[in-house]
């Protein structure tokens, strides 16, 4: 990649992350997209440039990823982080976009979210709170990260990221800072209430060691925020006493919002409290509530 394609490439990747406040998880996935596609571009054409490249070049790419075994949903994301960098090269370069626009986004196999039914909800409730009775630091605040991700729907990235400012036990809520740096509000259960106030008491030893975060909620023993692996891990380790197959963190986002809805939720009141910026995004759940329903009448229906 000559220099010039680099300084380009560079300046969409700024223009993420200042302009459009990407996430840096986000702006990481483009620059690994970007990058395989502009290693296949110096293979496939020797000498180029961005404004050279047609659709034959794009779908040389597309099909050096199916070889390389690549999900159809990878390479798709590979293709959004093309078409938006010839987008913005055309918008403030004059850049030619027509073969990024043209290429046939690869057809994507329907996925359910994976989600616990109440039952397993229940349980694993039950052993998160079993392990909490002894008041061990990380069994507390465990059940308080599990409480809260159930309460509130709310991302991975976005419970590491909380701090003490953000949680306001007094009204039940609290303020999350989504994609894109959105702002959203969202109210916190009783239960969930009760589990971060139990934490909190013994979250003040942990803080006031040295060097500790004591911005940040969730702490190790050492009062060092939390990585989202380290909450990660935190979860597995509940999942791992409950027949919970494929479950992970995200499941307790799908739990949250598939749950609510059929409990009668509104869609749009559950788009809100996710954070999506799209009601096509929310409506996969109605599709899991449907799937459920219809395995229920096949069991329960004498001439199903």
């Amino acid at each position: 990649m000559s220099k010039v394609q680099t300084v380009l490439m560079e300046a969409f990747l700024l223009h993420l992350e200042k302009e459009r406040q990407q996430s840096p998880h986000t702006v990481k996935a483009y620059r690994r997209d970007l990058e395989a596609f502009t290693d296949f571009c110096g293979r496939h054409y020797g000498q180029w440039s961005w404004a050279s490249v047609d659709r034959q070049g794009v779908r040389g790419f597309l099909g050096e990823l199916s070889r390389k075994g690549l999900s159809r949903r990878s390479a798709a994301r590979a293709l959004s982080a093309v078409r938006s960098f010839y987008r913005w090269a055309a918008e403030h370069h004059d850049i030619p976009n027509a073969a990024a626009r043209a290429a046939k986004v690869p057809r994507l196999e329907k996925r359910l979210p994976v989600w616990l039914e109440r039952g397993a909800t229940e349980e694993l409730f039950k052993q998160a709170e079993a392990r909490a009775e002894g008041d061990e630091f990380e069994a507390v605040r465990d059940l308080a990260m599990l409480e809260l991700f159930y309460s509130t729907g709310i991302r991975l990235s976005e419970l590491a990221g909380l701090d003490l400012g953000a949680v306001d036990l007094l009204s039940d809520q609290v303020r999350v800072m989504g994609k894109g740096r959105k702002e959203r509000i969202v109210p916190v259960g009783s239960r969930a209430s009760r589990a971060l106030r139990r934490y909190y008491a013994l979250r003040e030893a942990a803080a006031a060691k040295p060097g500790a975060e004591r911005r940040a909620v969730f702490v190790s023993r050492r009062g060092k925020r939390l990585a989202a692996r380290s909450v990660q891990r935190a979860m597995h380790r509940l999942f791992d006493g409950i027949s919970a197959d494929g479950a992970h963190v995200h499941s307790l986002r799908h739990t949250f919002a598939t749950h609510m809805l059929d409990a009668g939720a509104d869609l749009r009141a559950v788009q809100e409290l996710l954070g999506h910026a799209s009601l096509s995004t929310t409506q996969v759940y109605t599709h899991t509530s449907v799937e459920r329903l219809k395995k229920v009448y096949q069991q329960a229906h004498p001439r199903a």
